[in-house]
């Protein structure tokens, strides 16, 4: 016998008035065996979701003694502790985990599924905190559609992105700092890779200074990447030196080529290569004439850094010196937005831009342009 268990836990308030939610189901046609469901008092939320969890595993035993079991939560920090993928760290968590652990069979299936998909548990939960009668909202087989095992009995659910996400561990931290300024950056020339690779001016460093400073005060650093342009390399350094850290180069976070454009201001380009600017202006698929990188290039190296990143520094916060294009990507990657929107931001000089990523992959961006 194949069965699945749909539980559920929530506080209003957190802590607060709590309660579970829990059903058994025949995982082949979707009739419901048993439900349970309690109030709890005043409890966290995560200790709900592990009461939810323990009484639907006190069905299975009461229930379906040796049958296949399948537990699907929406709870990622429940089904990721106790698949042993994540520590559990709170002790009152520990004590719930390891009775759970005691009543789970040994082939359990932990799958994860969206907060919609799991409406029925959610119900029992809601109709306790409100008062209301539990045992009538689950009463017809199949309410919640078929099993989420397939024919070889793996799960077949797709987990889904969801605003759990912030519940999952550490997530992984990348501090964007822009250079600070150089001679070129003051009379706005265009300044690329392949360019003329201006160092920080006396101002620049200071700028590069008040960013090193701002972060040793706010943030526990694990490494620093730099573009290998100088005036990446110069603010990093002045950041290493006062967070005591060594510099990385990287060069998926290196400034677009310009091409001939490179040490020119806008109104040169716009006077010297009419047609080829608003060629640019139109489409990120043009490249600039000499050389020039499109925008749609830099954004496939700045995609493959953000994978490098979180592969390698998974859990980790990062500081990177760059520039403002493949800052503005990064972003854009992060909110999805269309290419268009890089021409709707504006970053200043030394400024902070913070991105974190969580373990299932969601992103947050967390600030933008900040000038410490």
């Amino acid at each position: 016998m194949r069965v699945i268990v749909e539980c559920d836990g929530g506080s209003r308030g957190n802590p607060g008035p709590a309660a579970y939610g829990s059903i058994l189901r025949n995982a082949d046609t979707g009739e419901v065996i048993a439900q349970k469901s309690e109030f709890l008092g005043i409890v966290s939320n995560n200790v709900a979701e592990y009461r939810g969890l323990i009484a639907g595993l006190e069905l299975v035993a009461e229930q379906a003694p040796g049958a296949q079991v399948e537990v699907r939560m929406d709870s990622k920090l429940v089904i990721e502790q106790m698949a042993g993928r994540w520590k559990i760290k709170h002790p009152d968590m520990k004590q719930l985990a390891i009775q759970a652990q005691r009543l789970a069979p040994p082939d359990v299936t932990w799958t994860w599924v969206p907060r919609e998909t799991n409406k029925t548990a959610d119900a029992l939960v809601n109709a306790v905190l409100d008062g209301g009668a539990p045992e009538a909202t689950v009463t017809d087989a199949g309410a919640i559609g078929t099993s989420a095992l397939d024919e070889s009995g793996e799960a077949a659910v797709t987990p889904a992105v969801g605003w759990s996400s912030r519940f999952l561990g550490d997530p992984t931290t990348l501090i964007l700092v822009r250079h600070g300024v150089t001679d070129n950056t003051v009379r706005k020339l265009f300044c690329g890779a392949g360019g003329t690779d201006p160092a920080l001016n006396d101002e620049g460093r200071a700028q590069a200074q008040r960013a090193a400073d701002y972060l040793k005060r706010t943030a526990a650093v694990d490494a620093i990447l730099s573009s290998p342009l100088q005036r990446t390399k110069d603010t990093a350094g002045i950041i290493a030196s006062t967070l005591g850290l060594e510099v990385s180069l990287e060069d998926g976070i290196v400034e677009a080529a310009f091409g001939d454009w490179d040490g020119s201001s806008f109104q040169e380009i716009s006077e010297r290569w009419p047609t080829e600017l608003n060629a640019w202006l139109a489409s990120t698929s043009y490249a600039p004439p000499g050389g020039g990188e499109t925008f749609d290039s830099v954004y496939e190296r700045v995609e493959a850094f953000r994978d490098r990143l979180l592969t390698d520094f998974a859990g980790k916060t990062v500081v990177a010196t760059s520039h403002v294009t493949p800052i503005k990507m990064l972003v854009r990657l992060v909110l999805e937005a269309p290419m268009r929107s890089i021409y709707r931001m504006e970053l200043a000089p030394a400024s902070i831009t913070t991105i974190q990523w969580w373990a299932d992959g969601t992103p947050s961006l967390r600030t933008f342009s900040f000038v410490p």
